[in-house]
């Protein structure tokens, strides 16, 4: 169904804990231009994303994965 995108995990294809994945996917944005963008945006707000990204880790839920074939 088209317009009914969840925010969620990728549960493959993260870095971490695939927040910013799951953002870029959820958003439609590049995921490594998302990346630099959380980084830079991280230090100039005196490391307030670190908190930002632990709260998203325990928030957004895990993907399902989908079936391999």
């Amino acid at each position: 169904m088209k317009g009914n995108k969840k925010l969620t995990r990728p549960a493959n294809g993260k870095m971490l804990a695939g927040v910013c994945a799951g953002i870029a996917n959820f958003l439609g944005w590049d995921v490594t231009l998302l990346r630099i963008v959380y980084v830079l945006l991280t230090f100039l707000t005196v490391f307030s994303g670190v908190l930002v990204y632990l709260l998203l880790w325990i928030l957004m839920p895990v993907a399902p994965q989908e079936p391999e074939g």
